[in-house]
């Protein structure tokens, strides 16, 4: 759903009514996807007819797309006002902790969004979530290239680097238990410490890597 710079839905968006009809679509889409869904199970899930479920979103389909296409450009905007100025490391980790948090917030959403970003057979949808997105791993690129540039860390290849952290976060509802001790802000915490500061003990040189080996040829 829409939120505020705090996270707090934004009733400027809509009715008590549509953000607790958002909060039920996320769980359902989440659980069950878009094509096993229906506008009969939301209603249900909401204590509310079809008929008023209809005259705030026209169809499925609509609705569909505020939950996942809305919840990408709100994790950009959700992650973008808790990273502070400072040093380039520093806003990294913030940008993963916030990441973190909006996750712990919004699960369902997430969870959605997540699973229509590789699902979703509307390619107009997708190309509309895939532009959002990029904006969201661009300023974390940025934020990695001001780092290298600072001296914070060495040459690496900024896309790449990207991937790594955006994958440690973006699996996470795979496997992650709320009824662990850990919170998902302090898990992200873990991974910037292994990211940052790496695996390795101590001045250990390791062994270089193999050439990679030619490509064969097809016989023709």
């Amino acid at each position: 759903m829409s939120t505020t710079k705090d996270g707090q839905p934004d009733k400027a968006d809509g009715s008590d009514r549509v953000a607790q009809i958002l909060s039920e679509a996320e769980r359902i889409f989440a659980r069950k996807g878009y094509a096993g869904a229906s506008m009969r199970d939301i209603a249900v899930a909401c204590g509310i007819s079809k008929a008023l479920l209809y005259h705030h979103f026209a169809n499925k389909e609509e609705l569909y797309s505020r939950v996942t296409v809305g919840s990408t450009d709100e994790l950009y905007l959700f992650v973008r006002d808790r990273v502070p100025s400072g040093p380039p490391s520093a806003k990294i980790r913030a940008f993963m902790v916030a990441t973190a948090e909006y996750f712990r917030r919004y699960r369902w959403a997430w969870i959605a969004s997540t699973t229509a970003f590789w699902n979703d057979p509307d390619r107009h949808r997708q190309k509309e979530r895939m532009t959002r997105r990029d904006r969201y791993e661009n300023f974390l690129r940025g934020l990695i290239e001001e780092a290298i540039e600072a001296g914070e860390i060495r040459e690496v290849d900024v896309p790449m680097a990207g991937r790594l952290i955006l994958s440690s976060l973006n699996w996470m509802h795979r496997w992650y238990n709320p009824n662990k001790a850990m919170t998902p802000e302090q898990i992200a915490d873990v991974y910037f410490d292994l990211v940052f500061n790496g695996l390795r003990a101590g001045d250990i040189s390791l062994p270089a890597p193999p050439p990679p080996k030619p490509a064969r040829r097809k016989p023709r």
